[in-house]
Formats: structure tokens, sequence, C-alpha cells
């Protein structure tokens, strides 16, 4: 189905009204001396229908929160990794969900809330349920965007619920856009776009339809109607179209992978991203090659693919003893979550692929 262009945004955009937050309070961010605020835990134990056994389900790494503010408490849902003898990407990853009163000490919940089942387990298993990133509707709904994990093709795919706990899967987010055509490719890692209602980040309309960032190679913008079905932006030969690449020489020069949920702010629509350094000539020489660190890019909110401001140099990177050792050698502090609570703003990411950081702006 081929949408129209940006013709008529600003003239609906008018019509809105945004409690934009000040694009210079979401920069300054610090590490509080708690981090990390979340580790393995060998002790939870589930029972896997597809094993047919129990397993101890975050007994290796614990990293990579979505995040969301529900009645004055934050959660946090968990990339969590089963078997410390496994090597990278040889584990089963399933979403656990911790709860905080006061945005930095959580308590896990004992049984993961997604992971791979009978529900598209063609997609979805041995590898798992990955990367989440979770948004709320107006009217009171949850989507999460997240990788499914084949040993294969990861797959962006999407589960929707109305209480945090009971999420549906509805498959991959890009199963029926131009008749399958990327349903096969390798895709991950999407934003969706937010605005500020009641102190809160919503998800946001936009000319009538849902939109998303996402990719890690480059960026691409998609759109959905029903917040299962979503649709890349493609040109004229039905390529992908790129919002944003990679920058030699920058410590985005190897990869750009879309962080939390993209938010509307007074001077456009901000996305945090995590950029990898390259690990070949085209990296950034005041970076370890490898290292994922985090940065910022701001859309015009009037034509979503025009870059209006990007952060030359990163705005959190790997400092701490454990964001620079782990199941990722080069160190990474990758974001996912993002939550505005109790007047300040919480960046949720994880460290090293082994646990989960916060980084706090008043």
């Amino acid at each position: 189905m081929k949408k129209p262009f940006y013709i008529f945004w600003i003239t609906i955009l008018a019509g809105c009204t945004f409690e934009n937050p000040r694009l210079d309070s979401l920069s300054a961010f610090y590490k509080p001396a708690e981090n990390p605020i979340l580790r393995a835990d060998s002790t939870l134990v589930f029972y896997d229908s597809l094993k047919k056994e129990n397993v101890k389900w975050q007994k290796a790494d614990v990293f990579n929160p979505a995040a969301i503010v529900k009645d004055g408490k934050v959660y946090l849902f968990t990339r969590s990794e089963d078997n410390p003898a496994a090597i990278l990407g040889g584990r089963t990853s399933r979403i656990g969900i911790a709860v905080s009163e006061d945005g930095i000490h959580f308590k896990n919940y004992p049984t993961p809330v997604l992971y791979p089942d009978g529900n598209y387990k063609q997609y979805d298993y041995p590898g798992g349920c990955e990367d989440p990133r979770v948004v709320e509707t107006e009217d009171g709904r949850y989507v999460m965007a997240y990788t499914s994990w084949n040993y294969d093709v990861p797959r962006l795919s999407i589960a929707i619920s109305k209480d945090i706990f009971h999420w549906k899967k509805t498959g991959p987010a890009f199963a029926t856009a131009y008749n399958g055509r990327f349903l096969n490719m390798a895709t991950k890692s999407a934003s969706m776009i937010t605005k500020m209602k009641n102190g809160r980040p919503v998800l946001a309309k936009i000319e009538g339809n849902y939109w998303m960032y996402w990719g890690e190679h480059f960026v691409n913008l998609a759109w959905s109607d029903n917040l299962s079905d979503w649709h890349p932006m493609v040109d004229g030969s039905g390529e992908l179209r790129k919002a944003m690449i990679t920058r030699p020489g920058k410590f985005d020069s190897g990869l750009t992978e879309c962080g939390p949920p993209a938010l509307i702010t007074d001077k456009g629509i901000l996305l945090f991203y995590n950029g990898k350094n390259s690990t070949d000539e085209k990296a950034d020489s005041s970076l370890p090659k490898g290292t994922y660190s985090v940065g910022q890019v701001v859309f015009d909110i009037n034509n979503m693919e025009k870059i209006i401001s990007r952060t030359d140099a990163c705005i959190l990177k790997p400092s701490l003893p454990h964001e620079l050792t782990g199941q990722y050698k080069a160190g990474t502090t990758f974001s996912e979550g993002l939550v505005y609570f109790k007047e300040k703003w919480f960046l949720y990411y994880g460290t090293a692929d082994s646990f989960v950081g916060v980084a706090v702006a008043k």
C-alpha cells in the first residue's frame, strides 16, 4: 500500500497539542553510584514448554532493557539469557520484568513475560526473544517491538498487551508489507515515535498512522495503522530508504542501531541511538574499536526522514568496569529504555551484554 508523502504534515501537526520537552534536558546524563542496577539471577526458574524442562532462565546474563512507567512505578523488560556455558549468540533469550519505586533499585518477577512458545516458534526458537522496546498507547495498551531469533535470521517482531504481564505475539513486523518482500531479511531495533501526554510518553499518531525508526546498518522509517503490520519506506526502485547512515571516523562508524522509543521535543523528533565504532580503518580513533556508545539525532517533525542535528560525539560511553568487560569484550552502553519519572529522565541500557545500567538527567 502506497502512502502519501509529507505534504500535509505541517497543517496536521499545527492542530495538535504536545507537551514537548526541551531537548537540552535530555542530554546531560550522569551514572548513579548504584550501577549496575540489575545482575543475572540464577535462582529464577521457569518451565520451558518447548524443552519440557525447568530452566534457570536468567542464569547467564541480563541486559538491554525496555522501560515503562505504570501506576507510579518503573518497569523494566530485560533480555535474560539462560546458559552461561554457551558462547555469544548461542543461548535462549527471554524477556523478564522487574519493578522499582525509585527507578534505580529493582526487584525481578520470578518468570519471564515473553519467550519462545508454540506461537511463531519458527521465528523465535531456539534463539529466543531479544532486545525489547516498549511503548504505551493513548488507550492504555502496550506495544513491544523485539527481535525474534531462530539462529538463522533475526526478525523485528511485535507483541501487544493490556497489562504489561500478558503479551500476545502478532508475528514479524514486516510479514505482510510489499507481499512479504522483507519477511526473510534481517531486521531489528525499532523505536516507535512517542509524544508527551500527562507527563509520560505515549505513542503518537501522525497523518493518521503510527511511525517508527528501525534498523542497525542504517535507519529506515516505517508506518502502521494497526500496530501489528508495519510498512518500511522504500524508494522508486522498491529499495529501503535510508534516513540515517554510518559515518567514517565517528563513534557510529560501524552501526547506527535505534535505541529507546523516539520522542517529539521542542526541536523535533529525538532519537537516541546506539553507535558501534568500526573495527577497521573507518573507526573513531578516540574509542576502542567495536565499542557501543549512545548518540542522539533530531529529525524534522514535518519531514521525518530529514536530519536537523546529530551529535558528533557520543553522549554516553563505557566508562565503568562492568561496562568494559563481560560477554561483549569491546565495551558497551546500549540504550533501549527511556522514561520520565519523578521529574527526571532515566535512560536504561545494557552493559557488555551482561548487566543493566542507568543514566539520569534532571
